[in-house]
């Protein structure tokens, strides 16, 4: 077993080895990376930026790969096509990277629970991140998991979602493009109180994670969480799943979360800050971070300006250019310091929010 990085899963427990990443059960997590959206038949130059910050462990939010097929050859072969990207061994060279799925490495776009291929995709994912045969996630339906690094006072909680596996039917109401505040997407709220996004499996399971003893706590969405407004995939598309969210934190008392998203094709910073509105007495933050090589511009696209989208709790700008977040953590200061942030291409930052370990404490 590897002494250099050590993740302990709610069940199960494993090691893995990277060269420059030092992290584990005695030494406190510092430096995170991630991001999603990567096309695989794509040129991916982001990787030298990435890695040249010197991650300790990088975490895919989804799109991984465009896989977008039913065939597990098609996909397999797809996945292959990313790690033989140069940056992307690089990546694997110097820190663990670790993932949860969105639609298009699931199996389909906007796929959900009706996705026919979702246990035999779900075992290309892992075979992908190298899961190991005696994983949890090897025998569960899902690909969600939670992992615990460094030691007791800088305790951080990792913790995936799978919003695909169990997802509830999408509805359809916006015409492509309707505008009103801002650009809409096509969704609207289905409000059928036994539809899902988590299922009550993993509902069980992160009641319990969030009790498990940590300082700081992320929590990886392949789709937004806060913003609630644009009509495109987000958990407002069941705002009931979206609600009983925000109280399973507050009734739970879990302090110290963080939310990072992807999906958008975009980078942005949301956050509820009003005690009111999410319940848990802290600024609930999400970052999205989007995409690493297929990025939306900010460009008209039908006629409509794509940078018009509305979300009333987003944080300053929008960033429509090729980015990756990184979360950096100062155990040192009396007073823990966390700096979120969306960085370019060339790894210079351009969205930043900072907190306080004390602000994200109910």
């Amino acid at each position: 077993m590897s002494k250099l990085f050590t993740v302990v899963f709610s069940i199960s427990v494993f090691s893995l080895f990277a060269e420059e990443a030092v992290i584990g059960a005695d030494v406190p997590l510092t430096r995170i990376a991630f991001g999603s959206c990567a096309k695989q038949d794509k040129p991916q130059p982001i990787w030298d930026a990435v890695v040249e910050m010197k991650p300790q462990l990088f975490v895919f939010l989804g799109d991984n790969i465009y896989g977008d097929s039913i065939d597990m050859d098609v996909l397999r072969a797809k996945y292959t096509l990313l790690a033989n990207q140069p940056g992307f061994q690089k990546l694997r060279q110097s820190c663990p990277v670790v993932g949860t799925w969105d639609d298009h490495d699931f199996g389909a776009d906007d796929a959900g629970a009706d996705y026919p291929m979702k246990r035999e995709s779900q075992q290309v994912f892992l075979d992908f991140f190298e899961v190991s045969k005696n994983d949890p996630r090897r025998q569960q339906e899902g690909v969600y998991s939670s992992s615990l690094f460094g030691p007791v006072g800088r305790r951080v909680q990792l913790i995936l979602l799978d919003t695909r596996y169990f997802r509830s039917p999408l509805i359809r109401g916006y015409k492509p493009g309707e505008p009103g505040e801002g650009i809409r997407g096509i969704y609207v709220a289905n409000i059928n109180p036994n539809s899902t996004i988590l299922g009550e499996s993993q509902w069980r399971w992160l009641h319990e994670q969030l009790k498990v003893p940590a300082e700081l706590r992320i929590i990886g969405s392949s789709i937004q969480l806060i913003a609630n407004e644009h009509g495109s995939e987000i958990w407002d598309n069941f705002p009931h799943e979206r609600a009983r969210f925000l109280k399973l934190l507050r009734d739970t008392k879990a302090n110290g979360v963080v939310v990072l998203s992807g999906d958008r094709h975009l980078a942005e910073i949301s956050c509820i800050q009003s005690k009111a509105e999410n319940g848990i007495g802290y600024p609930l933050f999400d970052i999205t971070s989007s995409s690493l090589n297929a990025p939306s511009g900010n460009f008209t696209k039908a006629g409509i300006r794509f940078a018009n989208q509305v979300n009333s709790h987003r944080i300053g700008l929008q960033y429509f250019d090729t980015n990756f977040g990184s979360i950096l953590i100062d155990w040192d200061q009396p007073d823990p310091v966390i700096r979120v942030q969306i960085r370019d291409e060339k790894g210079d930052v351009v969205l930043q929010q900072r907190a306080s370990l004390s602000q994200l404490r109910q």
